[in-house]
């Protein structure tokens, strides 16, 4: 665990020299109760700790016991952000904290941070604290997510914590609980943002440095101003594809504020969400979102605007003309990851350059038919290798009619990648398992009224069937 801990000094000491560190050190609230409700074991597997007892841990992730050669007083992340287009300075993490750094499997560099573990310097007006039904709410996101082949933090450990939390948004008194997250980075560009608005030049430099070493090695040989443009250009096609993969996956985030975003393009911070039941471009998940800022169609340019804004605070490192030019590819790199996510999402091997104009295709018809989202990529998967699954779909008719007819055609002649899937019970049903949010509410109800628990187990054993039957290799993020 020594390397670990030596990644966690390396951004302890950010900004020493400054006076302007990254972080507040702070202490997790204490909880009267810990009752354990998800323990992601395929995960920590992956990272070491999947020997501790059920008593480890809740000792380490509910009472926040440090774990052994690691961080030794959690962290809480300074940044600024743009909040639905509006700067605010005034936040950082409020009911969440850096709790330690892990390496996974295949030696990459891990955080594991919380939300619901008490207060910090940036709460506010906030009691530090996350409902239950909103930890269950990011467990059924992570997975889905995840089993759907999109690059998103995993839900590492939710326990309930035994308080009674007001809340305007849902019936109150409401359970509390306590959700811990791995995830490959913690830092968001409002933590740039934040040193950019302080006028730090330093510590935006020791910040690109750090991100290069963990997370950008490939660029560990450049310098200067190179290596600040090879930085933004690379965080720029990963944003790319975090949104292709949410568009192929049916996904709305919801807030898509500059805090919500990493230098990694990970997806994470799970509130509002919503799957889309058909693809409508205007389809939201938050209702306050009312001019639908980050409507499921408008995600490529609320991500585009907000790399326009991490692009401004790395203004002082590198040459503006090259910033802009280098957010310029985003669209190219946007549209070769729209293809490349669709397809895999339909299990076709590409083709080239015509791709992506059979993806608009697609889900243009999606759009002009109201066909239900997950359904059409469930009954066509591998393509014409489901032709007979298809016509058997609750949709079938659907894929009768004329306006279907060339798309169906072009699927046809699409190869199939690994169509052994198929063979998969998973795909002997008729319906896919699905995320709405009707099923959402379902699963709570059943929690908030008898403590059942009994509809949330289904449905994480039918995300693991869906995952296992795709076989989207969560290795490769």
């Amino acid at each position: 665990m020594a390397e670990n801990y030596q990644a966690a000094r390396d951004f302890e000491h950010l900004g020493d020299e400054n006076g302007a560190p990254l972080y507040d050190p702070v202490e997790a609230a204490v909880f009267p109760q810990h009752t354990l409700r998800y323990r992601n074991q395929r995960w920590a597997e992956r990272v070491g700790l999947d020997g501790l007892s059920d008593e480890e841990w809740i000792g380490h992730f509910s009472k926040f016991a440090p774990l052994p050669d690691n961080l030794k007083t959690p962290l809480a992340l300074r940044y600024h952000g743009h909040q639905f287009r509006t700067y605010n300075p005034d936040i950082g993490d409020g009911r969440g904290f850096l709790f330690a750094q892990l390496r996974d499997d295949q030696g990459r560099l891990l955080d594991l941070g919380t939300k619901g573990s008490g207060q910090t310097p940036y709460s506010r007006f906030g009691d530090g604290r996350l409902t239950l039904k909103g930890g269950v709410r990011e467990v059924l996101a992570t997975e889905m997510l995840e089993a759907l082949g999109v690059y998103t933090s995993k839900t590492f450990s939710l326990i309930e914590t035994g308080e009674e939390l007001q809340r305007q948004d849902e019936p109150s008194p409401t359970r509390s609980s306590v959700l811990v997250r791995l995830s490959h980075s913690h830092v968001r560009f409002g933590a740039f943002q934040r040193l950019a608005y302080e006028k730090n030049e330093q510590a935006i430099g020791d910040l690109i440095d750090y991100c290069v070493a963990h997370f950008y090695p490939e660029l560990a040989g450049l310098e200067g101003e190179e290596k600040a443009i090879a930085f933004y250009k690379s965080v720029i096609q990963r944003t790319a594809r975090l949104v292709a993969q949410w568009m192929a996956a049916g996904f709305v985030h919801g807030v898509l504020n500059t805090d919500n975003m990493n230098v990694t393009g990970e997806s994470f911070d799970y509130g509002p969400w919503r799957f889309a039941p058909t693809a409508d471009p205007g389809f939201t998940a938050a209702y306050f979102d009312q001019t639908g800022l980050y409507a499921f169609g408008r995600q490529g340019e609320a991500c585009a605007w907000n790399l326009a804004q991490l692009g401004g605070a790395l203004a002082h490192h590198a040459n503006v003309d090259a910033l802009n030019e280098a957010l310029q590819t985003f669209s190219d790199h946007y549209e070769t990851a729209m293809a490349d996510a669709y397809f895999y999402r339909l299990g076709l091997e590409g083709t080239g350059p015509e791709d992506f104009a059979f993806v608009v295709d697609f889900l243009k018809w999606m759009t002009e038919t109201g066909a239900p989202y997950e359904q059409v990529f469930f009954d066509w998967f591998c393509g014409g290798a489901s032709t007979d699954r298809a016509s058997q779909s609750p949709a079938g008719e659907l894929y009768e009619q004329e306006k279907f007819a060339d798309l169906k055609a072009r699927l046809m002649s699409l190869s199939p990648a690994k169509p052994e899937r198929l063979e998969h019970q998973y795909f002997q049903g008729r319906k896919p398992c699905t995320m709405l949010i009707d099923e959402v509410e379902a699963i709570w109800a059943l929690i908030a009224e008898n403590d059942d628990w009994s509809r949330f187990e289904e449905k994480l054993k039918a995300i693991a069937q869906m995952r296992d039957a795709y076989g989207f290799p969560s290795s490769k993020y």
